[in-house]
């Protein structure tokens, strides 16, 4: 390994050594032989790394590679698979999903009509269930996460365990991720996830203690953070936090904003339009750094959500949810805070009833009775909890902000409603007992999605962040990093200032030239 930099950077950002922020923008000496050992393990394997620029554009993907692809069933654990990672993904029209035949040019998204979502403002998402393996986009945080300790030599996988908290996508994108490169995986999440989640995990792993069921649901994020201080007294186990790994915050800016972009420009090719805001469920925050990018690309205000059962940022709440892949009580490590322009909050029985609605044949018949396109009504099956969550926040902010046509919102559908099969179960034993007869779907239409309003007197509240609000939310950060977590007051400090934001976008293209040359040391080729 010949790349190196620095011990300290500009903008107040520092080294992995010199600071407990995980920012790794160097190679670190002591890891030579990690880095020695993987070259080694991938040469013997032929894995071939992606670049964060491949994955930002897949038409710069060798075409051997690209070639080689058609052969490989996309949600297996094939090396291979890891240059689909990123949104261009072609969804198979084989029912079974054995193969995507493609890339696309434009990813696959979805722009709800306004017979659904009530506003005129243009609300428009991309699909993350287009992804592979777990075909929810957090095998993207994953990759990014596990590939930056990996190229500077901070991850062995002959010997290390990536261990992978999460409240349930992460960990399965963990879990895929470290199966493809050969090393051992550790999924922690809470207990009570999605029966979908437990059983996808116990396909892949191949250890049954290397899922580790913490106490409680979405919210309960401390107990997964205690667990991982418990595995991390093990020096083999490398924690890969999503709530702190800056990797995942800069895998969604360079990777995700722009394909976002891309969906953006496509839309307003014959309908130009502004692209007025960004809006994602909070979860690890990763997502968000999305946001950051399009705010830089295109001057797009940001949205931040959480479930209004645990109303954190909007009210300093806590509490319990079942929006499935957001974990409150706490605000992530890698959150832009001070760059955060309105924060929604969205009530978990809005998105457990629209799931129902968009998922049964009561509800689509009603919404086409409604004036929703035939075309569109299906697609609404790829939409799971947090990508119903992220739309009615899309319709609380164009209805604040009082958005019209000529505006465009853009979100992502996380993943899609086959994760929560055993959870509408639930539902419709608890709330439709009788059954889901049109009657009732008219009445979630009503109640979840034309109640929306101005006010916060419904489901969905709003709170527009200015300057003292960002720093009310900031601040509720210390407790969980600094007194909790140890994190040091100048490294909590520092994050307020746009400008050492600024400072973490170069470490991408660095990574992509120390995968360069990992790749170059390894010798492997998918052509």
């Amino acid at each position: 390994m010949t790349t190196t930099s620095s011990g300290s950077q500009s903008n107040g950002l520092t080294s992995g050594e010199a600071s407990q922020l995980a920012v790794f923008g160097d190679f670190d000496p002591a890891g030579q032989q990690a880095y020695d050992n993987a070259v080694a393990r991938f040469r013997d394997n032929n894995i071939v790394l992606p670049t964060f620029a491949q994955l930002r554009d897949p038409a710069t993907i060798p075409e051997p590679i690209r070639g080689a692809l058609a052969q490989v069933e996309k949600d297996a654990p094939d090396p291979r698979n890891l240059f689909r990672v990123h949104w261009f993904n072609q969804h198979a029209d084989d029912p079974a999903g054995h193969n995507y035949p493609g890339f696309v040019d434009v990813p696959d998204h979805i722009e709800l009509p306004s017979e659904l979502t009530g506003v005129e403002a243009r609300i428009v998402l991309a699909f993350g269930n287009r992804f592979p393996m777990i075909r929810a986009h957090k095998v993207l945080a994953a990759y990014s996460c596990l590939v930056a300790r990996l190229v500077t030599g901070r991850f062995d996988p002959t010997s290390g365990r990536a261990i992978w908290p999460s409240t349930g996508n992460y960990a399965r994108g963990g879990i895929a991720i470290s199966k493809i490169m050969g090393c051992r995986g550790v999924a922690v999440l809470p207990e009570g996830m999605s029966r979908e989640r437990f059983e996808w995990l116990d396909r892949w792993i191949d250890h049954p203690d290397d899922v580790i069921r913490t106490y409680g649901t979405e919210s309960n994020v401390k107990e997964i953070y205690d667990e991982c201080n418990r595995l991390a007294e093990d020096p083999a186990n490398v924690i890969l936090n999503q709530f702190s790994e800056f990797s995942n915050h800069l895998g969604h800016y360079a990777v995700t904003g722009p394909a976002l972009e891309t969906v953006y420009r496509h839309v307003t090719v014959e309908r130009p339009g502004r692209l007025a805001a960004f809006v994602s469920a909070s979860g690890s925050a990763g997502t968000l750094g999305a946001g950051d990018y399009l705010k830089d690309a295109q001057d797009a205000r940001i949205v931040a959500v959480e479930a209004l059962q645990v109303p954190t940022m909007l009210y300093n709440g806590f509490g319990d949810h079942n929006i499935q892949g957001i974990g409150d009580k706490h605000i992530p490590l890698i959150h832009n805070v001070t760059n955060t322009d309105m924060v929604v909050a969205v009530s978990d029985q809005s998105t457990d009833q629209l799931d129902v609605l968009f998922n049964t044949p009561a509800g689509k018949r009603v919404l086409a009775e409604r004036g929703v396109h035939e075309a569109l009504v299906p697609m609404l099956v790829d939409m799971g909890y947090s990508s119903i969550c992220n739309t009615l926040a899309a319709i609380k902010a164009a209805k604040a902000w009082n958005l019209g046509p000529d505006d465009v919102i853009v979100s992502v559908a996380t993943d899609g409603s086959e994760l929560y099969n055993s959870e509408r179960e639930k539902v419709m034993s608890t709330h439709f007992a009788a059954g889901f007869e049109d009657a009732d779907a008219h009445r979630v239409f009503e109640e979840h999605l034309a109640a929306v309003d101005t006010d916060n007197t419904v489901t969905v509240h709003a709170r527009e962040m200015d300057e003292v609000e960002r720093d009310r939310v900031f601040n509720l950060g210390y407790f969980t990093w600094v007194e909790q977590q140890g994190v040091s007051i100048p490294d909590f400090e520092r994050r307020r200032d746009q400008a050492w934001w600024g400072g973490l976008r170069p470490l991408v293209d660095r990574w992509d030239e120390m995968i360069k040359e990992f790749n170059d040391a390894t010798g492997a080729s998918h052509g």
